[in-house]
């Protein structure tokens, strides 16, 4: 986790979310009023986000008090209680819903990434998310990607060179988008990977004669073209496919011996988890 990032999206967020005071809970509840919360799980699923809870409370309150039961990772069924969290009652509900709304969708995302990760039993293709991630909360997408079995891709555009169709077009081609990249990254000083995509293998080929990079995005290409495709870079660089896969064909994109597969739908599209904190009655 990194803790500063973490903690300014969890300073934001309650910003944004409390203004300027929580007045329900401030109207109804004497102030320094006790007691105790669960969190219960009532789907079934791979839980996430608990890591994160934990941050969430000590930053409401430090003396509010977190016993977790459930660690991230874990295979998780209705009825089952994630952890209690203990102390000042107005604290524990003005992190209430920030606490949910993160583990909700971290542990949807976690949910979807293992299901995916499962159909790929016993193949080396590796599960990798994309950058279709909601803004600002990109990082703890991505965590819950890992968290589930899945490996994250570049962060953002700053992280690494993925040079697409749209940087192809623009460039003038193949030769001349990895030409201009390869002088830039000398005009820079900069180490990135790069990484590029191809639409067919005819751009596969102008990609080997030029050479110089880290991974190629085989994109939209049927199976036998796949298949050929690795046959063709044959281990000399990484090979990643995307465009066009599900869940009912991914083991047979994997089969071509690919060595990864990108699925937007890991982030972009998942249910979240239903989660809910309830009070526990003393």
């Amino acid at each position: 986790m990194d803790k500063q990032l973490i903690d300014d999206f969890i300073n934001r967020a309650l910003a944004e979310d409390v203004g300027d005071g929580d007045h329900t809970s401030l109207a109804t509840i004497p102030e320094g009023t006790q007691g105790k919360a669960r969190l219960l799980v009532k789907d079934t699923g791979v839980l996430a986000g608990v890591e994160l809870a934990q941050e969430i409370f000590h930053i409401v309150n430090p003396d509010l008090k977190v016993t977790v039961f459930i660690q991230d990772g874990a295979d998780i069924k209705p009825k089952d209680v994630v952890l209690e969290v203990e102390g000042d009652v107005q604290c524990i509900l003005r992190g209430e819903r920030l606490v949910l709304n993160c583990m909700q969708r971290m542990s949807g995302i976690a949910t979807k990434t293992r299901q995916i990760t499962d159909l790929l039993a016993g193949t080396t293709t590796k599960v990798l998310d994309t950058r279709k991630t909601t803004p600002g909360f990109r990082y703890l997408e991505k965590w819950a990607v890992a968290i589930g079995g899945g490996v994250n891709h570049r962060f953002g555009l700053y992280d690494m060179i993925l040079i697409k169709d749209n940087h192809v077009d623009y460039s003038g081609g193949i030769r001349e988008a990895l030409y201009n990249t390869q002088e830039y990254l000398k005009t820079v000083n900069k180490k990135l990977p790069i990484e590029i995509e191809v639409r067919n293998l005819d751009e596969l080929e102008q990609v080997l004669a030029v050479g110089g990079i880290d991974r190629i995005l085989l994109d939209n290409f049927n199976i036998p073209d796949m298949r050929e495709a690795v046959n063709i870079v044959a281990g000399r660089y990484a090979t990643e496919a995307s465009g066009g896969i599900t869940a009912d064909n991914i083991r047979d994109y994997a089969a071509c011996g690919v060595d990864y597969i990108s699925v937007g739908a890991l982030t972009h599209s998942v249910k979240s988890l239903d989660l809910s904190l309830k009070a526990v009655k003393q």
